[in-house]
């Protein structure tokens, strides 16, 4: 089960982007939204490796660390979760509350709405 931390989930949303990264450069990305130290940064991609939330290649001097689950991966397990644990297994509540706590654009209901139609004639072609 994929469960990563707060601070996980920062480092992961960098390699995701990058595909790959050292700790020097994980360190410097974090950097730019606030202050941390390269120990920590350090500490935390070993303890995600441990965890198998990182895979790490120490053939070369930096060690290179990438991802082990896709980004994809990551927010099905995190959504089913989210979904089961506060919205009671609900994608109704869940999305009614996603949709009615934020602005969202013209061109993002526009693609909702085309999810649904595929959703729909998915389901009618089943049934």
């Amino acid at each position: 089960m994929i469960k990563p931390t707060e601070s996980e989930l920062e480092v992961l949303q960098i390699l995701w982007e990058t595909g790959g990264s050292t700790v020097r450069f994980v360190n410097d990305k974090l950097n730019e939204h606030r202050e941390v130290g390269y120990t920590t940064t350090l500490k935390i991609m070993q303890l995600m490796h441990e965890k198998g939330l990182l895979n790490r290649d120490d053939s070369e001097r930096s060690h290179l660390y990438t991802a082990q689950y896709s980004r994809e991966v990551a927010q099905k397990t995190f959504l089913d979760r989210l979904t089961e644990t506060v919205f009671g297994g609900s994608a109704m509540r869940l999305v009614m509350q996603a949709l009615g706590n934020r602005k969202t654009s013209t061109s993002e209901l526009d693609e909702i709405k085309k999810l649904i139609e595929q959703i729909e004639k998915e389901k009618g072609g089943n049934q």
